[in-house]
């Protein structure tokens, strides 16, 4: 029977003795019996196209990608401003000022942050002055508060009482203490970014400071690709929904809730079905209402040669979906098309889960990132010496996935569990994968292996 989230020892068979008894495959790649990864992930890539473009609003654009270049139509800051809280002065007027003799100038009116109709600050004079505010006329640098006495005629003022509780604050006499040199603690107009300058190029994937930055241009939208919208469902009568309480024979519905966690984790908008039972039509029902809402359907469960693969059973039919074995472990059975009238991509993953999430990483996710536009597809690779207390065996001419963790500070990899499909606790351990190749069938602790690492 198909599962998501239970070890299946019939699928697990199947993925071992398949290939050592040499049965060719009728939907394999053109030169062998089996269709290797980089095959399988090419053919998958080939037919994946970016989305069409849409115009989206600032917050609706973020994680998606930017396909035009956006440029600065006015200068960031727009006008010469204060970085401090303080008085704007003339420099002539502080030049040589100290605690002892202090340049005592006239307040002539306070300038806030958003204020028209500022003050001019002539000789001998000074404008109390707010963070953000911009530069009077006349004033040529801004002293901090702590370098005045804040207008009370007593030591180095420590801030600045509240307007509405001081109003008189805004007038009177400021002792200022120290000298300040012309542009101090004054942002200049675009010191940021100047009129028709290049803000964000196209393929900029929008996060929070790119969502600022347009905004603080004036960007209300913005054209990108949008997220992708995944419907992630899994198979299998024995499904039940985390909460529920579990029957004979049951077991709780994993892996649409890993993978659908998975396809928001790449990008995309996710979608998650209930469980469908073993049945054809009402799988083909079920994935018939989701196309609305789909720009890629994920299936997990029912892919091998059960006799209730309902997957396979059916989508195989009308040769809508290609169901094939590749050389890898785990995730031998894989199956990859698309259906409906709108040719929705599906690609169709096993139901153990670490088959399964294994395979999305190797196939789903970068089907996502190339329908969000994305230039960079994979997760980062490194290389790092295996640590291990004995060698870790691999099948021949597979190349298989093991689980682990990374220390990046030694350079090393641990596995985590062993090889089995079924082991979800392990792979919740796991932040990478070690990559043995297929000609590799022994590794020896201290071997250097590729790693893909998952956060």
């Amino acid at each position: 029977m198909s599962s998501s989230a239970a070890p299946s020892p019939s699928h697990d068979d199947h993925e071992r003795h398949d290939h050592q008894e040499g049965t060719a495959d009728p939907c394999a790649g053109p030169a062998h019996g089996l269709w290797s990864v980089d095959e399988h992930l090419a053919d998958i890539l080939a037919t994946v196209s970016p989305l069409e473009p849409i115009e989206l609003q600032l917050l609706d654009a973020q994680g998606c990608v930017l396909v035009e270049d956006v440029t600065v139509p006015a200068a960031l800051p727009p006008f010469d401003n204060s970085s401090m809280d303080g008085y704007a002065v003339r420099i002539a007027d502080v030049t040589g000022a100290t605690e002892e003799f202090p340049a005592v100038l006239t307040v002539v009116g306070d300038v806030a942050a958003g204020a028209g109709g500022l003050p001019e600050v002539g000789p001998g004079q000074a404008a109390r002055i707010m963070t953000g505010a911009p530069l009077p006329p006349g004033a040529e640098a801004v002293v901090p508060v702590e370098w005045t006495d804040g207008g009370t005629g007593g030591g180095a003022a420590t801030g600045m009482t509240a307007a509405s509780a001081a109003p008189e604050g805004s007038g009177g006499e400021v002792r200022v203490h120290r000298s300040a040199e012309a542009g101090a603690h004054v942002r200049r107009a675009g010191s940021d970014v100047r009129a028709g300058e290049l803000a964000l190029a196209a393929g900029t994937v929008l996060g929070p400071p790119q969502i600022g930055l347009l905004a603080a241009i004036g960007r209300g939208t913005v054209k990108v690709r949008p997220r992708p919208r995944v419907v992630v469902l899994s198979t299998g009568s024995e499904l039940v929904q985390p909460g529920e309480p579990l029957g004979e024979g049951q077991i709780h519905d994993s892996n649409s809730f890993a993978l659908a966690a998975a396809a928001r984790d790449a990008g995309a908008l996710a979608y998650r079905v209930g469980a469908v039972a073993d049945d054809a039509e009402s799988l083909r029902a079920t994935i018939e209402d989701q196309l609305i809402r789909a720009d890629l359907l994920v299936t997990t469960g029912g892919v091998s040669v059960g006799a209730y693969d309902v997957v396979k059973e059916a989508l195989s039919v009308d040769g809508q979906v290609d169901f094939r074995k590749l050389a890898m472990q785990p995730g031998k059975p894989q199956g990859f098309g698309a259906v409906g009238a709108e040719q929705i991509p599906l690609l169709a993953l096993p139901g153990n889960p670490v088959s399964s999430y294994v395979s999305f990483e190797l196939f789903v996710r970068p089907a996502i990132r190339a329908l969000m536009g994305v230039e960079d597809l994979h997760r980062p690779r490194v290389r790092a010496l295996l640590a291990a207390d004995k060698a870790v065996s691999s099948p021949a001419g597979r190349r298989q996935f093991l689980r682990g963790t990374y220390d990046r500070e030694a350079g090393t990899v641990t596995p985590v569990g062993g090889a089995g499909s079924h082991l979800i606790a392990a792979l919740a351990h796991a932040d990478c994968l070690l990559v043995v190749p297929e000609e590799t069938e022994t590794v020896e602790p201290g071997t250097e292996l590729e790693v893909v690492l998952l956060g």
